[in-house]
C-alpha cells in the first residue's frame, strides 16, 4: 500500500501578503468621503491622476472631486493635460496654473471660458514660452469673484466689462509685460480701486496705449508690498497706503518731469524700501535737497546707482536726511565705472545734515570701482555714523584697480564707531 502523501496546509489569509496598493487603497477608502477629497485635493494634479492605478475602485476616483489645481509647469504637457482633465473633471477648479506655447495658447479662450462655468476659480497664472508671444486674455476673467492671486506675464487684457464689480477677495495681483488698451490707466486705477484686500502688486514693464495720461491713484489701504518698473511715466501716484511694509520702485528717466517730492510722500509708511534711480535726471536737482516727509518706519534701503555724477548722488543725501531711523543701506553700483565729475570729501560732508544715518548699523557697496566718489562716500560715512558695525565691500567683475590700497585707506581712516569693521567680499559676481 502506497504511503500517503501529507496534505499541504491552505495558507492563511495575511494582509501582509496583499499588494501595497490594494492595502493602502482600501485603508484610504475606509475614510470619510470629505477627507479623501480633502487629501487628494492636496495632491499635484499629475499624482491625482495616478491614484486610478491603485484599483479598480480608484480608477475613476479623482474624476469625483468636488475641486481640483491644474498646475502644468511644462509647455510641452500643457494643451494634452488641460484638455484630458477639464472635460473629465467636473469639480471646481481652484488653482489655473499654465505655461503656453503656440496651440495651447489658440486653446486658452475655450478653457477660461469652461473655468467660468464651473464658478470659483482662485488662482490664475499665465505665461507663454520663450520667445514669449503676446496671446490675449478673455474678458470672461473679470467675472471670476472669488480670485485671490492673479499673476499674469506677457498678455494683451481687454477692456473692462461694464457690469465689472471687482475682485473682492484679491489679494495678490502682478502684471509683467502686459498691454493695456488706449485709457488703460482707468482700467488700472478700478481694478485696483475694487479689490480692497489687495496686499500684493506688481507692475513690470506696464503698457498702456496712446499717448496722454492722466494722473491716477493707487488706492489699497491693505496694501503692504508694491513694485513698479516702468521707463514711462502712466501717471500714477498713491494715496494714503497705511498698511505699506515693502515698496520696490524703478524710477528709470522720468522722475524729474513731475512733482517726484509728492511722489514719494506716498510711501511714507514703507519699512523696506528698494529704489533703482542710476537714471535720476539732471532736472531732478531742483527737488533733491529735502522730501516734504519722514520715513520714520524705514529700516532697510536698497539703491540700484552710481556715483558718476552729481543728480544720485544729491539723491542719496536726500534720501538719507529723511530716513532718521535707517538701519541698512546696500548700494549695488550700475553703470558707474567712467566717473564725469569728481566730488571731493569736503563737498560731500557739506551734504551731511544733523541726524543721518544716527541708526545706521551696516553699509554694504557692491559691484564698485575704486573710483574717488565712491571711496569719498565710504570714508563719509565711517567718520559720521556712530553706531555702525559693517562696512560690506565688493568689487566690480570687471574691475582693473587692485583692492590693496583703497582697502588699506578705508581701514585706517577715521571712524565714529570703534565697533566699525571693514569686511572685503572681492568680486560681486551675484553676490
Amino acid at each position: 500500500m502506497a504511503p500517503r502523501r501529507p496534505r499541504k496546509k491552505r495558507p492563511i489569509s495575511d494582509s501582509s501578503a496583499m499588494p501595497v496598493g490594494a492595502v493602502d487603497a482600501d485603508a484610504l477608502l475606509s475614510l470619510p468621503q470629505e477627507v479623501l477629497d480633502e487629501v487628494l485635493a492636496r495632491l499635484d494634479l499629475r499624482d491625482v491622476v495616478r491614484t486610478s492605478v491603485l484599483c479598480r475602485a480608484w480608477r475613476r476616483r479623482w474624476e469625483t472631486l468636488p475641486s481640483i489645481d491644474i498646475y502644468i509647469p511644462s509647455v510641452k504637457q500643457a494643451l494634452w493635460a488641460v484638455d484630458c482633465v477639464l472635460p473629465r473633471c467636473p469639480g471646481r477648479v481652484r488653482r489655473f496654473h499654465v505655461y503656453l506655447d503656440d496651440l495651447s495658447a489658440r486653446r486658452l479662450d475655450d478653457w477660461l471660458l469652461l473655468l467660468s462655468r464651473r464658478g470659483g476659480v482662485e488662482a490664475l497664472y499665465l505665461s507663454p514660452e520663450p520667445p514669449y508671444e503676446f496671446f490675449s486674455l478673455h474678458s470672461t476673467v473679470f467675472s471670476w469673484r472669488r480670485l485671490i492671486s492673479v499673476d499674469l506675464f506677457a498678455c494683451h487684457i481687454p477692456p473692462l466689462p461694464p457690469d465689472f464689480e471687482g475682485f473682492p477677495d484679491l489679494k495678490v495681483l502682478s502684471l509683467a509685460n502686459v498691454t493695456f488698451q488706449q485709457n488703460g490707466e482707468y482700467q488700472l486705477e478700478e481694478i485696483v480701486e475694487t479689490s480692497p484686500l489687495l496686499e500684493k502688486l506688481i507692475l513690470c514693464e506696464v503698457c498702456i496705449e496712446g499717448d496722454d495720461f492722466i494722473e491716477w491713484e493707487i488706492r489699497a489701504p491693505n496694501l503692504r508690498h508694491i513694485t513698479i518698473c516702468s521707463n514711462i511715466d502712466y501717471g500714477w501716484n498713491f494715496a494714503e497706503l497705511p498698511c505699506l511694509h515693502s515698496a520696490v520702485i524703478d524710477l528709470w528717466e522720468y522722475v524729474g518731469d513731475r512733482d517726484f517730492a509728492n511722489f514719494f510722500a506716498g510711501l511714507v509708511q514703507v519699512r523696506k524700501l528698494r529704489l533703482c534711480m542710476f537714471y535720476a535726471p539732471v532736472n531732478g536737482i531742483k527737488i533733491l535737497e529735502t522730501l516734504p516727509c519722514t520715513f520714520d518706519n524705514l529700516k532697510s534701503l536698497k539703491l540700484f546707482m552710481h556715483f558718476c555724477e552729481l543728480p544720485p548722488i544729491l539723491l542719496v543725501f536726500c534720501l538719507l536726511k529723511s530716513m532718521p531711523n535707517l538701519e541698512k543701506l546696500k548700494i549695488r553700483i550700475y553703470d558707474g565705472e567712467v566717473q564725469k565729475i569728481e566730488l571731493n570729501g569736503e563737498f560731500l560732508d557739506a551734504q551731511w545734515a544733523d541726524g543721518m544715518c544716527a541708526n545706521l548699523q551696516i553699509l554694504e557697496m557692491t559691484g564698485i570701482n575704486w573710483l574717488p566718489n565712491e571711496m569719498s562716500f565710504m570714508k563719509l560715512i565711517l567718520s559720521k555714523a556712530r553706531l555702525l558695525r559693517t562696512l560690506c565691500i565688493s568689487h566690480h567683475d570687471d574691475c582693473l584697480v587692485s583692492h590693496v590700497d583703497p582697502l588699506h585707506e578705508l581701514v585706517t581712516c577715521g571712524k565714529a564707531s570703534a565697533q566699525a569693521q571693514v569686511l572685503f567680499k572681492g568680486a560681486a559676481g551675484n553676490y
